[in-house]
């Protein structure tokens, strides 16, 4: 079976609080992240809470990926949802955990969109419906 996407689920501990409260350098480190993924970045919103605090989310073409960091705590937790094969979420996370000055992490992989079909009916992009032969829009 072939999966959609690839799931990353990731708890960052022990990161310097106040990288993970700067608002500016949490999202350069997102967008970092998702340009070393080769993910193709459509848009991103980043929210500062008070007195601490910042949730942010980047849309990518592949998905996308989500941050909430506890400085109080020096906590993050992220998601890095990816479809299709030409990204590189193992890339993306080692950009984020040395952005934030984590010191360690815990992450768990699922795979999503488990389909029992060949691999030439599978497609990550938008097909043309109107053809005989599905082909992925480019």
């Amino acid at each position: 079976m072939k999966e959609l996407g690839k799931h990353l689920i990731v708890e960052l501990f022990n990161c310097s609080a106040s990288k993970i409260n700067d608002l500016n350098h949490v999202e350069k480190v997102m967008i970092e992240a998702a340009v070393a993924s080769n993910a193709t970045i459509v848009e991103h919103r980043f929210h500062k809470f008070a007195p601490h605090g910042i949730s942010g989310v980047l849309i990518i073409a592949e998905s996308h990926f989500a941050i909430h960091t506890w400085p109080e705590y020096g906590y993050c937790a992220m998601d890095i949802f990816t479809c299709g094969d030409l990204t590189d979420n193992p890339a993306a996370l080692k950009v984020i955990k040395e952005g934030l000055e984590c010191q360690y992490h815990s992450a768990i992989e699922m795979k999503r969109g488990l389909l029992n079909l060949p691999d030439d009916q599978i497609h990550h992009k938008p097909v043309i419906l109107h053809q005989t032969t599905p082909q992925p829009v480019r």
